[in-house]
């Protein structure tokens, strides 16, 4: 008998990021006090390093794992990361603190942006980049751009 699979588990969306980052174990509590994530399950690499974890932030999963020759190189050997991740937060005033006392580095404060959110950034200890946001107003693309030259030209 045969048992038909879903192409995209429970649980899941079509898209997950996958962080590589020196120290996983370190990683993954720096994800629980700074954003609440949950950890689902993490496996150990032959070093005992972190060979494959998977987290729960909100709605959302992130699989991370331990720099290795097979899982690449981390933001931080690379010395930084052109991706970011988007976070959307009941209360970003809240969370960004919050993350900033698990360690992140501020590198925008939480602020109300011309595109209906709430919005500021930092970076975790491990290279890689969150941007914060709670979603306050919702526009119509007009008023976006309306506000986007407004913003511009102060």
């Amino acid at each position: 008998m045969t048992t038909k699979v879903k192409p995209i588990p429970d649980g899941y969306h079509t898209v997950t990021p996958y962080l590589i980052v020196k120290d996983g174990a370190r990683a993954i509590d720096f994800y629980k006090n700074a954003f609440g994530a949950t950890e689902l399950f993490r496996m150990a690499g032959p070093d005992g390093s972190i060979g494959h974890a998977e987290l729960q932030i909100g709605d959302s999963r992130i699989m991370l794992s331990s720099e290795s020759p097979q899982a690449g190189r981390s933001a931080e050997t690379l010395k930084g990361t052109p991706v970011s991740i988007f976070l959307y937060l009941e209360d970003v005033d809240a969370a960004f603190k919050r993350a900033l006392d698990a360690g992140a580095k501020e590198q925008l404060a939480p602020q109300d942006m011309f595109w209906g959110d709430r919005y500021g950034k930092v970076a975790d200890p491990f290279g890689h980049e969150w941007q914060l946001a709670t979603h306050k107003e919702d526009l119509t693309p007009e008023e976006m751009g309306r506000r986007a030259k407004a913003a511009r030209s102060e």
